[in-house]
């Protein structure tokens, strides 16, 4: 198991969550894709592991990392939400609404701006989400 995925299960461990063997290979599997996953497609590979896993033990995992903050959905357009580990820095995309093509970028455009928010309105930041929707060069 990778040490991003050591850390996410040490964080769900001391959140007070049991730490059984299907969540193991649930955090490793999504660690492991490093970018966008349907749940779907994580149903898929996380049972090329471990058959056993049911979809509802999937899904529920899926929700508790939600809750942590650890992962978020993103719709991007397509119908199904693609999870994304939430990485400190925060996630920044490009979608195009035409082809659903996504380019993740590492500039965050919010820094400060995102911290002023938060502090205005009494809200304590984990993470955040940058999602600009347009048309690609490609579809334009």
């Amino acid at each position: 198991m990778s040490r991003d995925a050591e850390k996410l299960i040490e964080a769900m461990s001391k959140a007070g969550y049991r730490i059984t063997q299907p969540r193991r290979i649930i955090v490793s599997v999504l660690v492991e894709t490093g970018a966008h996953i349907s749940a779907d497609t994580l149903v898929d590979l996380v049972r090329e592991k471990d058959h056993s896993i049911g979809r509802t033990t999937i899904y529920r995992t899926l929700d508790l990392l939600g809750e942590l903050g650890f992962v978020n959905a993103v719709y991007q357009g397509t119908g199904a939400a693609h999870y994304v580990l939430m990485k400190s820095d925060g996630h920044h995309y490009l979608i195009c609404d035409r082809c659903h093509d996504v380019v993740e970028f590492n500039e965050c455009l919010g820094g400060d701006m995102v911290e002023d928010i938060c502090q205005r309105f009494g809200f304590s930041l984990r993470n955040h989400l940058l999602e600009i929707h347009g048309i690609c060069r490609n579809c334009s």
